[in-house]
């Protein structure tokens, strides 16, 4: 391993999290970003002037969660201590807490383990950027395009990584690698590349069914957050999602998603007076935006082609390149609503870390990354695609007049509201354990898979609402038709043909 030549494509997230695990042991790890550095100065000068045109989502909201949080205060405490230094806040589960469970919440030792970190996205990355090119053995170097791969083939013919091509200005070169690891983003190359030098890669790809848009304030001086109220910080109202992320040094984002079909809803809420408007006329968000509490910071950012995306580059239990490892977005997307990129791509570099330590055999190390990723993130992509479809499903029928559901779907929608729900604020030991699912600490749905918790969760279900009364939520929300009527759009410009019940 020593002196391993390990080229990373990409200083973003995902190339940041790869060099973090795999520096030491005697590699030599060079980033190519094609973007410029972060400003030598604060995170408020990055937040405003950084351009990072290979990151559209570089100002939209995100957050860090538990599963990367306690990756990186076990293996990078230093790192942690700069990103706190720097304004990025920690939310303790306390903090997630609904209303209901707040009162008589007792503190346990694994609940250290549920904390998020939250950030303005170029404040986390301003930071990560300076500890990575802190570390031995480590370069970055930007303003550098990668131009194409450099390949041989392997004896079984299979084709080879050996490095890549790049421009720098407008001078060429040729860079030489034992390995490349691709984290160039959902735009990357590099699968291009591939295909054309004989490559062909299956994948899976689903549309999200959503678009995004953020927006985001800072306190005014004097002023605080609100206090926490009996509504959730996100929820989705049929026609709309909605999400609050707290963030560094006062400030903070809003995000709004809203299905593809709500054609007319897209056009309105891009311009800032309307994406305010839904804000005050959604109870959760009112308090956020009071004119003498914040100040907007920035106009709304929009985000779409919105897709889950698996790439497979393992076929017949064989890799199809050797020395090729993507990460990120190159190799799986999923909806950002979930907040799981950025942790999907550090669990993949500590799964590259272990392929690469663990054997020198190049099909080895292939194998044990993919088969690592696959085991580790698999569960979580194919609950989220799910729950895209449902969400996909729900907004179509919104738009349909006189819809009326099935008794399937009729079923399905009293065991989420009237059971699952209702259970989850109402019992802290199934809210606990649900977050274990949410953060990546457990199978996404193994708390609903234990005889015991299913029997509890089917036990509030069985005791009506009437009962369960003080659990349910306040109204979260205007109707649809209230909401477009204060924004003097078109209830019924998007309204779809009748179809048979689902």
């Amino acid at each position: 391993m020593k002196d391993q030549e390990i080229v990373v494509i990409g200083a973003g997230i995902a190339g940041l999290n790869a060099a973090m695990a795999l520096a030491g042991r005697g590699r030599k790890i060079t980033l190519i970003e094609r973007d410029p550095p972060p400003p030598d100065a604060s995170p408020d000068e990055a937040f405003n002037v950084w351009e990072r045109k290979g990151v559209g989502h570089l100002r939209h909201s995100h957050a860090f969660l538990a599963r990367l949080y306690m990756l990186i205060k076990t293996k990078h405490p230093d790192l942690l201590k700069d990103l706190l230094a720097a304004g990025c806040r920690e939310l303790r589960f306390e903090d997630t807490l609904p209303a209901t469970l707040r009162a008589d919440y007792v503190p346990q030792p694994e609940d250290e383990n549920l904390t998020i970190l939250t950030s303005r996205r170029t404040t986390l990355e301003f930071v990560m950027r300076a500890y990575v090119g802190r570390m031995e053995g480590v370069t970055i170097q930007t303003h550098t395009r990668v131009t194409g791969l450099v390949h041989d083939n392997a004896p079984d013919g299979t084709l080879r990584i050996t490095g890549l091509t790049y421009l720098r200005g407008e001078d060429a070169g040729t860079l030489t690698a034992d390995l490349l690891v691709d984290a160039g983003g959902k735009n990357a190359f590099g699968t291009d590349w591939l295909r054309d030098a004989g490559v062909t890669l299956r994948t899976e790809v689903e549309n999200a069914g959503i678009l995004y848009y953020t927006r985001h304030y800072r306190l005014n001086p004097g002023q605080s957050e609100p206090e926490r109220g009996k509504l959730p910080g996100g929820a989705d109202i049929g026609y709309v999602k909605y999400g609050i992320f707290p963030a560094d040094n006062g400030c903070f984002s809003i995000t709004l998603a809203v299905p593809e079909i709500e054609m007319e809803l897209r056009r309105a809420i891009i311009r800032p007076e309307n994406f305010d408007a839904i804000c005050r006329a959604i109870p959760a968000l009112t308090p956020w935006i009071e004119e003498t509490r914040v100040t907007p910071t920035s106009r709304v950012f929009g985000m779409g082609e919105l897709k889950s995306q698996w790439r497979h580059f393992m076929e017949n239990g064989r890799p199809v390149v050797l020395n090729y490892f993507p990460i990120g977005d190159c190799l799986i997307r999923t909806n950002p609503l979930y907040g799981r990129g950025c942790s999907f791509a550090a669990v993949a570099a500590e799964a590259l870390n272990t392929a690469l330590s663990g054997t020198t055999d190049p099909a080895e190390q292939a194998r044990i990354y993919f088969d690592e990723v696959t085991r580790e993130i698999r569960p979580y992509y194919d609950v989220m695609r799910k729950q895209d479809a449902a969400s996909s499903r729900q907004a179509a029928n919104t738009l349909v007049p006189d819809y009326k559901p099935g008794l399937r779907a009729k079923l399905t929608k009293s065991f989420v509201e009237d059971a699952m729900n209702i259970a989850l604020r109402a019992d802290i030991t199934l809210f606990r354990q649900a977050m274990q699912g949410f953060h990546m600490l457990d199978h996404p749905n193994d708390w609903l898979k234990r005889p015991r918790n299913i029997l509890r969760v089917l036990g509030f279900w069985a005791r009506g609402k009437r009962r369960n009364a003080d659990y349910y939520l306040p109204r979260l929300g205007p109707k649809r038709h209230d909401m477009f009527s204060r924004l003097k759009i078109s209830p019924t410009a998007d309204m779809r043909t009748p179809q048979a019940n689902t």
